[in-house]
């Protein structure tokens, strides 16, 4: 018994690492054409709805596209009324899974064909030269796996979910309402602790299917489900920022509502999923005798997903209505807070990598724009402290340089550490590029943070030394300072344009030629100054002509930032 209990919990195990694979592969065959697709087809909700759909059926995954969709929440791509929408497409597109599971689990025996596909994959896997054929190697053996898992967890259900051994369960099934909670709640479990719907859905097909519990409580069952899985998304965004927050809620929020009113109307529902099954030639689930019947299994079978997928189609109709106020709704739950601009906790990266490199990237992109706005708030506070006269007020935004420095520091530190996390698993040529890019560029970003402390400290000596920048320097420090803030937007534009859509990077090189030609321009004024001014304070000019060197070198810095992003596009 023990053996096999194991056994059972194996097959799950291989089930849902073969559908791991599966969508893993799809997902880094996609790439960023699907990321592109997802941010560019949302502008109303029918095609928020559709992208959803198409996504989640193309990717086997409803958390990636969820993760998907936080991501560009963040980055400003959709706005969160717009996320739910496809999350709502993402919730019909998920029961694609279930519908592949009865055609092919139970009507064709797959695990036949499993074994040559895995030999098949492991030979596209070994490819050296496309990177795609190794991702579709990944596809294969993920597909083989899930259905030699779902046929071993069949096999070993078969042994096992018996009526004597699972009595307990027949003792539940006849009090009623109370039955329909605790399979509800039975469905709940089982998907939190296995964190897949998919998983959930074939066990209750193997139940219903060998008449261990009927259609009605299985239909429970798959309403337990729909909350289950937004129990297991909150549990993952509860380490994550207010955008996943809002975005777990907003699929709580949906499929509560959905279990709330399906319940209210249990038996017209149950009808209404045995008058579809019926319209397809099979007998109904919930009245027919199937004790005998050639067609039970396939009845079954098809009335749970019909189930499965009617709930959440019917619930999205309704729904789409209020995709405004359940936004509202979510964000009341989860209001924004006052902070302070200076957090340096990171907003896009929560834990460890995500499901695939892909994904990982992705999110690490984020946070690398994040990085870079950071840089330009503390750039914000150089200009003031340059310009600042009053000594209270200078040390204070002297001290705010300090702190950015020690804050670009620990961004960069934490980035890195992510990008060693990803880099340790299995990654394409192409993503490994971009990692070096990343690092290349959190670097420099790092540095920017050194440069602005660094001048903080010449114009701290200055001071020190009784010496003050007369109104035509600052005047020309502030012209130095607005090419800079040229180079600033520059970068950060580069930074938020997709991998394939940067081509050049013109508009960083020219707010680079003119910080280097203005450099030139006043140190050449300096020298001469020095030379033919008796007027010229020594003292006072080189510690300008200090600070007009970091501002030039912070240029550096920027331009590198630009040029690692181009770079990792070869």
């Amino acid at each position: 018994m023990i053996l096999q209990i194991l056994t059972l919990l194996g097959s799950v195990t291989l089930f849902l690492f073969g559908l791991s694979l599966l969508s893993g592969g799809l997902q880094k065959v996609a790439g960023d054409g699907l990321r592109a697709f997802l941010a560019s087809m949302t502008s109303n909700p029918a095609k928020q709805i559709v992208t959803g759909i198409g996504v989640t059926a193309v990717i086997q995954s409803s958390t990636a596209t969820t993760i998907m969709v936080v991501s560009f929440v963040n980055a400003g791509l959709l706005v969160l009324g717009q996320a739910i929408g496809v999350i709502m497409g993402a919730h019909i597109g998920t029961t694609i899974t279930s519908w592949i599971m009865a055609v092919f689990g139970f009507s064709f025996n797959m695990a036949d064909f499993a074994y040559p596909l895995i030999l098949l994959g492991f030979i596209l896997r070994q490819s050296k030269k496309s990177q795609q054929r190794k991702d579709l190697g990944e596809i294969i053996i993920g597909f083989a796996l899930f259905f030699i898992g779902f046929a071993s967890l069949r096999a070993t259900a078969g042994v096992l979910i018996t009526p004597e051994n699972l009595s307990f369960l027949s003792s539940w099934t006849n009090l009623g309402v109370g039955s329909i909670a605790i399979f509800l709640l039975i469905g709940i479990i089982l998907t939190v602790c296995f964190q897949s719907s998919a998983a959930t859905m074939a066990i209750i097909m193997i139940l219903v299917t060998t008449g261990i519990i009927p259609f009605k409580l299985a239909a429970a069952m798959i309403l337990g489900e729909n909350i289950g899985t937004t129990i297991a998304a909150n549990i993952a965004a509860s380490v994550g920022n207010i955008n996943a927050k809002r975005t777990a809620i907003s699929h709580t929020i949906m499929n509560t509502f959905g279990v709330f009113w399906v319940l209210c109307i249990f038996p017209i529902f149950l009808k209404l999923v045995g008058l579809i099954v019926g319209a397809l030639g099979l007998p109904d689930p919930n009245t027919a005798d199937l004790t005998n019947d050639p067609q039970a299994t396939t009845s079954l079978l098809f009335s749970v997903c019909t189930m499965h997928t009617l709930f959440n189609v019917v619930n999205t109709l309704i729904l789409v209505w209020f995709i405004p106020l359940i936004a509202k709704m979510c964000c009341a739950i989860f209001p924004s807070k006052e902070g302070d601009d200076e957090a340096d906790s990171l907003k896009y990266i929560q834990g460890g990598p995500l499901s695939t490199a892909e994904l990982s990237l992705s999110a690490a992109k984020q946070e690398i724009i994040n990085f870079g706005e950071i840089c330009y708030k503390g750039f914000g506070h150089l200009r003031d402290a340059i310009n600042e006269t009053d000594p209270e007020k200078f040390e204070e935004k002297r001290k705010k340089l300090v702190r950015y420095e020690e804050i670009t520091d620990k961004v960069e530190f934490q980035i890195a550490s992510y990008l060693n996390e990803v880099s340790r698993g299995e990654i394409s040529r192409r993503s490994s590029s971009r990692i070096k890019g990343m690092y290349r560029i959190i670097g420099e970003m790092e540095s920017l943070g050194d440069a602005g402390e660094s001048i903080s400290r010449i114009l701290q000596r200055c001071r020190a030394h009784g010496k003050f920048f007369d109104a035509d320097q600052i005047t020309k420090l502030n012209h130095m300072l607005d090419y800079l803030d040229d180079a600033y937007k520059a970068m950060i534009e580069n930074l938020k344009m997709p991998y394939s859509s940067l081509k050049d990077i013109t508009n960083a090189q020219d707010a680079e030629y003119n910080i280097n030609e203005y450099r030139n321009a006043l140190r050449e004024e300096h020298l001469v100054s020095m030379e033919q001014n008796p007027d010229y304070n020594y003292q006072t000019g080189v510690f300008y002509i200090d600070v007009i060197v970091e501002l030039e070198t912070m240029g550096d810095f920027i331009i590198n930032i630009s040029e690692a992003q181009l770079s990792e596009n070869e």
